[in-house]
């Protein structure tokens, strides 16, 4: 029988690719997203180029109240996750004092509260069962402060940190855990961020990649079960570099790229 896989935001950006990604290897996709007319398309796409089946269920988790029964209802009509991507977010630009709470609520609670209930019941499930893989998708922002982005960075922070907590709780249970920490990418992010003519997306030092190059790397990474992959070499260097450079100034230069 095909293994079944599970990924939130799945209808733009990497979300969109990771379903390309498991569906060329045969696995049957669950899909949430706020867009049900994507998801139909991708459904429809999946089916006939792949050969798999499609559930999807047109979701915003970012307002849900009842996100821990809709989990359990998923839960009730498939037995078995086999792999969770947690791939729903968004960022939200400007000065703190300036911008809307209800959105930065909506934004924890996508980036955060959501995530971990869905962490929650399948990776205790996978426990169970002795196997699974999750991929947490964070943000290169996690190894560092974010000033005109702090809510979104402490939030991606915040998924690093409990990733790879869990990863060694988990460690010899069969189960897995990845963090994804990609940088500047093509996808709608910077444009509901309000951060397109920002120097994070200028392509300067830091190129912006394509979904589907992180996406790849993402894939292969929860494949071999790394529990951190950074794609992009600059990406890379970058956090290297924040272990030597002075925190206030790392501070101070990513306030300079988010302005």
């Amino acid at each position: 029988m095909n293994k079944t896989a599970l990924i939130t935001g799945a209808t733009t950006g990497i979300g969109f690719e990771f379903t390309k990604l498991l569906a060329a290897d045969g696995y049957n996709l669950v899909l949430i997203a706020r867009d049900e007319q994507k998801l139909r398309q991708i459904a429809t796409s999946s089916q006939t180029k792949f050969n798999v089946s499609v559930k999807i269920y047109p979701k915003d988790l970012s307002v849900t109240s009842d996100a821990e029964d809709f989990v359990r209802q998923i839960r009730q009509e498939f037995s078995t996750i086999d792999v969770l991507v947690n791939n729903a977010g968004f960022g939200i630009s400007g000065a703190f004092v300036e911008t809307d709470l209800q959105r930065e609520v909506e934004m924890i609670q996508l980036n955060v509260v959501s995530l971990v209930i869905f962490t929650k019941l399948f990776a205790r499930e996978m426990a169970q069962r002795g196997h699974g893989k999750i991929l947490n998708v964070a943000s290169t922002a996690a190894f560092q402060p974010g000033p005109f982005m702090a809510i979104y960075y402490a939030t991606k922070a915040f998924v690093l940190s409990f990733s790879e907590g869990l990863a060694e709780e988990l460690n010899d249970s069969g189960v897995t855990v990845t963090a994804l920490c990609p940088g500047p990418t093509a996808t709608q992010f910077s444009k509901r961020a309000e951060l397109e003519k920002s120097r994070l997306f200028q392509g300067g030092l830091i190129p912006v990649l394509d979904p589907a190059t992180v996406a790849k790397m993402g894939y292969d990474g929860l494949s071999k079960g790394q529990r951190i992959v950074i794609p992009g070499l600059m990406n890379k260097i970058g956090v290297l570099a924040l272990r030597f450079i002075p925190r206030r100034l790392v501070t101070q230069l990513t306030k300079r790229l988010n302005k």
